[in-house]
């Protein structure tokens, strides 16, 4: 059979078409002859993320972004359709659709974070989805602290000049001034201390000599005698053991007792119980030796004035007594 002219022409045609339509799926990156599944993923911001960008696992392209587009019920959230070659890898249904850079321009990319789910996700399923947080956001999280602690430091050193400002006033000036002379004279006055102490050991220096002359001296009569020391210390503790040992608690309570008993004698003498304290307490007897005192001192003076009274010597007789009679103490 004969091929004309026409149907060659048309047979490179349509191969023309059918080349020229696998060309602009491989530039998109859709393989014709491969079986895709699609999935979807809401998010509230995609940061760039554009059709035809890849699907990876790992930094494995596995699928690409086939279309975006917003969520019906108008909340704003946009809806990203995707692709994953089927025959290269299952996709568990906890598996999360995360947005992220593919590369260090900041390209985008939907990065599959595999779950442990043993259920496998379906055609059409929407998967979790997550952002990941962007060179901004990663440098604002690490500037922020210290953006908070430069004004907290800024609040201190302004809080620091206000003091030294208000320290630093005229009057505190001149109160500095005035501190900073007292301690130049106090540290003149104890270098003129120093100076006189330093005059004082120089001229006590033979004195100080013979100071630690005696103290030595001291110390050497110590040593020396260290045996009668230690005799003498023996004797002490050989005397307190003595002690020790008496009976010293039972004479203490004896004379605690005796001490006891004269209390209560001095106790009735006071009160004029017994001899002792009826001779004490009662002016009966002091009286009649006063009395009788008087009495004696009266016979001793008419013994010395009348003793022929009392005593007679006579060599040659006795005389009549009623001649000489004189009267006696009591007129008789």
């Amino acid at each position: 059979m004969k091929i004309t002219k026409e149907i060659k022409f048309g047979i490179i045609v349509v191969a023309a078409i059918g080349l020229f339509i696998w060309g602009a799926s491989f530039l998109k990156g859709k393989d014709l002859f491969t079986k895709d599944l699609h999935f979807y993923g809401v998010y509230s911001r995609i940061e760039g993320l554009g059709v035809s960008n890849p699907v990876i696992i790992n930094g494995f392209k596995v699928g690409r972004v086939e279309k975006i587009y917003f969520h019906p019920n108008m909340s704003g959230d946009l809806v990203v359709k995707f692709s994953v070659n089927a025959d290269q890898f299952d996709i568990p249904n906890d598996t999360k659709a995360r947005i992220a850079s593919a590369d260090i321009l900041g390209s985008k990319a939907i990065d599959l974070m595999i779950g442990k789910s043993l259920s496998y996700a379906k055609n059409g399923d929407t998967l979790y989805s997550d952002v990941e947080a962007s060179l901004t956001d990663e440098v604002n999280q690490q500037i922020l602290p210290l953006k908070m602690k430069a004004e907290d430091l800024i609040q201190t050193v302004d809080s620091a000049i206000m003091v030294v400002s208000a320290i630093f006033n005229q009057q505190a000036r001149n109160d500095l001034s005035a501190s900073f002379g007292s301690i130049k004279r106090s540290l003149e006055t104890f270098e003129m201390t120093a100076k006189r102490i330093d005059n004082l050991i120089a001229e006590e220096k033979d004195h100080f000599s013979a100071i630690f002359s005696n103290v030595e001296s001291i110390s050497n009569n110590l040593k020396n005698n260290n045996d009668n020391l230690t005799v003498a210390i023996k004797n002490i503790n050989q005397v307190t053991d003595s002690i020790a040992n008496s009976n010293l608690k039972q004479t203490i309570n004896n004379a605690a007792l005796a001490m006891e008993s004269a209390a209560i004698v001095l106790k009735q003498i006071e009160n004029g119980e017994g001899t002792v304290g009826a001779l004490l307490n009662n002016d009966t007897l002091y009286t009649n030796l006063e009395a009788a005192s008087r009495d004696l001192d009266k016979l001793f003076l008419d013994l010395r004035l009348n003793p022929e009274r009392y005593v007679h010597f006579s060599i040659f007789g006795r005389k009549n007594k009623n001649k000489n009679k004189t009267e006696g103490p009591n007129g008789q």
